[in-house]
């Protein structure tokens, strides 16, 4: 395609990878425009984990988890403003067939890994000392760190074990437990960053409340740019028609309905999942993430705690009746890329839980903790729960790392399960782009490298203040938006 005019980039879908493709292009001048159905950016599954090494999945393989940690550096030096920067504590309990010792290998290579990208490139370095990574502590050592006093800020590996060992139930558990460099990853201040930084720019258009209604081929018309795109302002009924060049699917997991408009089939799965937000008042000091490891989808499945200010907690449980949900796990077919969710979750999505299945779950989910954090049962629930549905692409339930993937010249599916690929996906895209002619002067160290100048120094205080009216809008506690 020859243009004699900028060339227009439409993405479709708000999320962390439709934001982040926005921005990537926006920041290199490219004419991008985002078009979201709901009324702010970053608004589907939960998120709360930067996954720096993937530590949490111990069934998948370790180059997904070495692929883990460069995306999250990556991400956590694009978006500083959006990660909570505490490690994770990483418990096997004694019910669990795997063991501490079965991880240690994997964990090896990561600490090598990331001494390998730090020698590359030191400004990388932002996971503390290569040979800090991850540290191990008997069941000797949790024990005297439990009498000792809790510190008032948290100034090395040992100050984040102290509050946990205080109340662990050491009972149930293998030693040594593992604490890792695995961050915190917010959400909310992810759509203000979003939005704060979308409005620096003349080239970059976001279209909340529209929903893409219809899609047309309009190839060979350079005038009219290869895609004509139906929307439908769902606040006023009005209809529009916009031009673009190329398009960009970030859709998550309705990503086979626009498939679907353009006959273009797609083998994915899309599962729906929850997380819950429960408030623990008697909790005491600054708690890690912690994570018991188990079996998913049975009953001792694994139990992660995810902190926030305030004495707040974000739950998962990885059992069918905390975050797994029965049938919650659907496929395409031969005639529909969009895999069909049962009318009971798409209704959850679109119009919120009712109180009782609010109520049973996040009891479940405060009851699962407790069985290793015996205090936490004190804890009550504190809001709905955080919850959504996520495509993976292919039929693997298990995969966790995945970007983009292409169909004809003008048109890209962004296919991420984890918030830490979306990077990877819009320098794919990027790339695309040059090599059809569609982005023109742009700088080779830009385009190589994660420019991204006005979305770094968007200021901290800004983005949290933005960040606690859109989790209040959403209904959920202001701690959750907090930097920690």
């Amino acid at each position: 395609m020859n243009l004699d005019r900028s060339a227009k980039i439409a993405v479709i879908g708000g999320g962390i990878a439709g934001t982040t493709i926005m921005l990537r292009l926006a920041e290199l001048g490219i004419d991008v425009t985002l078009i979201e159905q709901n009324e702010s950016l970053v608004s589907g599954p939960p998120i709360c984990h930067l996954h720096a090494g993937g530590s949490f999945y111990r069934e998948i393989s370790d180059q997904q988890c070495l692929t883990l940690l460069k995306q999250s550096i990556d991400m956590l030096r694009v978006f500083p403003q959006c990660v909570n920067v505490r490690p994770t504590l990483i418990a096997v309990p004694k019910v669990d067939p795997g063991s501490p010792q079965a991880i240690l290998p994997r964990l090896e290579k990561l600490k090598a890994q990331y001494s390998e990208l730090i020698k590359a490139q030191p400004d990388k370095k932002l996971l503390g000392e290569a040979e800090n990574y991850f540290q191990l502590f008997s069941r000797e050592e949790v024990e005297r760190l439990a009498k000792q006093p809790l510190p008032k800020q948290a100034k090395s590996a040992k100050d984040w074990v102290i509050p946990v060992a205080k109340q662990l139930d050491l009972e149930k558990l293998q030693f040594p437990l593992i604490l890792v460099q695995e961050y915190g990853l917010s959400g909310f201040r992810f759509s203000a960053v979003a939005k704060l930084a979308s409005e620096e720019f003349d080239n970059c258009q976001v279209k909340t409340h529209n929903k893409v209604i219809g899609i047309t081929n309009t190839a060979g018309d350079n005038e009219a740019g290869y895609w004509q795109v139906e929307v439908e302002n769902r606040q006023t009924q009005k209809r529009d028609i916009l031009s673009f060049d190329y398009l960009i699917n970030a859709c998550g997991f309705r990503s086979g309905q626009l498939d679907d408009m353009l006959q273009a089939p797609r083998e994915r799965l899309v599962e729906f999942k929850a997380a819950y937000v429960a408030r623990w008042l008697e909790c005491k000091g600054q708690w890690p993430e912690v994570v018991f490891h188990g079996q998913r989808g049975t009953a001792s499945g694994m139990a992660q705690l995810t902190p926030y200010p305030d004495g707040y907690f974000q739950l998962h449980g990885m059992t069918p009746e905390i975050t797994l949900f029965d049938d919650g796990l659907v496929s395409s077919t031969e005639s529909s890329a969009q895999p069909k969710l049962p009318p009971l979750y798409l209704r959850k999505i679109e119009q919120g839980w009712p109180d009782q299945s609010v109520l049973q779950r996040s009891q479940s989910s405060i009851a699962h903790l407790s069985q290793y954090i015996p205090a936490f049962n004190r804890a009550f629930v504190a809001a709905q729960p955080m919850f959504g549905a996520q495509q993976i692409p292919g039929n693997n339930p298990n995969l966790r790392t995945s970007d983009v993937s292409f169909e004809g010249d003008y048109y890209a599916r962004t296919e991420i399960i984890k918030a830490s690929s979306a990077l990877t996906a819009a320098d794919l895209i990027l790339q695309k782009l040059e090599q059809l002619g569609l982005c023109h002067d742009l700088k080779r160290e830009h385009i190589n490298q994660h420019y991204f100048p006005v979305t770094r120094n968007i200021k901290l205080q800004n983005v949290v203040k933005l960040a606690k009216k859109i989790a209040q809008a959403r209904a959920y506690p202001t701690a959750l938006a907090r930097a920690i």
